[in-house]
């Protein structure tokens, strides 16, 4: 069985790494997008098995991008799980009304995003 690709989203650069580090020493395939715009693109370029996207970021925030992720006919029933410091009810209730399949607040342990990616992608 192939590696599942996750898509990881996050203005910040050492974020990014230590998902990317994290997901890489369990098998998984990362690609890294700087922001919505880029994460977008790189999603209709390619199919993956999960994005991980920041909620914070400029130009295309993480709300915007699921919203329009879930618009993809690729990504209706893709896991999409926001990674945010935000921990109040009504940005996890936006996430959720967008389309986020779950929420992981910074800063976050490695077992805790490993559990959940397993969860997720099965």
């Amino acid at each position: 069985m192939s590696a599942k690709k996750i898509l990881a989203v996050d203005d910040s650069v050492s974020i990014r790494k230590s998902i990317s580090f994290i997901l890489g020493q369990e098998g998984y395939e990362v690609v890294e997008a700087i922001d919505g715009n880029d994460a977008l693109a790189k999603a209709r370029a390619a199919k993956f098995d999960l994005v991980i996207t920041d909620i914070n970021m400029p130009g295309m925030d993480g709300i915007e991008l699921i919203k329009n992720l879930r618009q993809e006919a690729g990504y209706k029933f893709t896991p999409l799980i926001a990674l945010t410091t935000e921990n109040q009810m009504s940005k996890m209730e936006e996430g959720k009304a967008a389309g986020a399949t779950g929420w992981i607040v910074k800063p976050f342990v490695a077992e805790k995003l490993l559990a959940v990616v397993k969860k997720v992608t099965g």
